[in-house]
């Protein structure tokens, strides 16, 4: 429940703030902790939901007038898990796919995490990574043993 409450007031704030719904923007009907998948148009970099990580189904949507413009604010903030960008430009895909500071990218796949792929965030979002077969690194410490002077 309080993970839908922070996803509710992320979307109050954007929509005080000039924001408008394009889709959804409520709780589900089917009550309990659903939030309706929404995507939210005309955001800007005044509202909460620029700042904080929202786990719930919601895109707020930017305009933006050039590419470094876009990476700037994308880079303007405290956390890094996952960013998701779309482009039919192949150049463009891969500068921003290597530029972003991100846990995991997701270009033009809303998808960014299964079961082969490390999954975890840059800066506050985290530590260490969790799936594939880099995940048993957070469950080990690394240890060097130097031996001399033996003669059996």
């Amino acid at each position: 429940m309080r993970v839908l409450l922070s996803v509710e007031r992320l979307v109050n704030d954007a929509v005080s703030k000039g924001a408008k719904v394009i889709a959804g923007g409520k709780r589900h009907a089917l009550g309990g902790s659903f939030f309706e998948p929404t995507v939210l148009g005309d955001c800007n970099r005044s509202m909460d939901i620029f700042s904080e990580e929202i786990f719930g189904p919601v895109a707020a949507l930017h305009r933006f007038h050039t590419e470094e413009e876009v990476m700037k604010i994308a880079h303007d903030t405290e956390y890094g898990l996952g960013a998701y960008f779309f482009t039919r430009d192949m150049a463009r895909g891969w500068r921003v796919a290597e530029g972003l500071e991100f846990g995991s990218v997701g270009w033009n796949e809303p998808v960014i995490i299964n079961e082969v792929s490390p999954f975890g965030g840059f800066k506050q979002s985290g530590l260490g990574r969790e799936s594939s077969k880099y995940a048993i690194d957070e469950y080990l410490e690394l240890k060097s043993v130097y031996v001399g002077g033996l003669t059996r």
